[in-house]
């Protein structure tokens, strides 16, 4: 199958610049419009008490590989944000890295939906350690020196 191209060429970038990406630290093994594969090696700071990644941590990459599934389909100037997101762990998250694989279900200019699937890989043998459906909001982020759509006053009263 030949990758296609995101509809913004920036995406990776502007994904792994955020601060929650950062501190995980993984990277992008493939990116392909709709399709995702994240890598996150091991880190000692990922796991619980008996050196298995921690739930937490399973449910963030499935969260990220869902949601970049569906970030590949949007223009640049346009972000997504997490609605809603279910994990269902399936076995333990055991090895030197996880492989999380995010594809987008349903596209939609207002909500895409997006499901991941998380693999522990240990010397090279996969587990399908979680599974995920992950609901993104579609956002137009406003051009510079436009106001922002929802402005600090009106958020006084939330």
């Amino acid at each position: 199958m030949s990758e296609r191209q995101t509809e913004n060429p920036e995406f990776a970038q502007i994904v792994l610049s955020m601060p929650a990406a950062r501190h995980l630290g993984f990277s992008f093994g493939r990116v392909a419009r709709g399709e995702v594969e994240i890598v996150q090696p091991y880190r000692v700071e990922l796991t619980e008490h008996n050196g298995n990644f921690q739930g937490g941590v399973i449910g963030s990459l499935a969260d990220f590989a869902g949601g970049s599934a569906a970030g590949t389909l949007l223009p640049a100037g346009w972000v997504n944000m997490t609605v809603d997101y279910t994990v269902k762990l399936l076995a333990p998250a055991r090895g030197e890295k996880l492989v999380a694989r995010g594809r987008v279900v349903k596209p939609g200019k207002a909500i895409t939906v997006a499901a991941a699937d998380v693999f522990g890989v240990d010397q090279g043998e996969e587990t399908w350690c979680a599974t995920s459906l992950v609901t993104m909001r579609n956002i137009e982020l406003p051009l510079a020196g436009n106001p922002s759509p929802v402005s600090p006053a009106s958020r006084e009263g939330s």
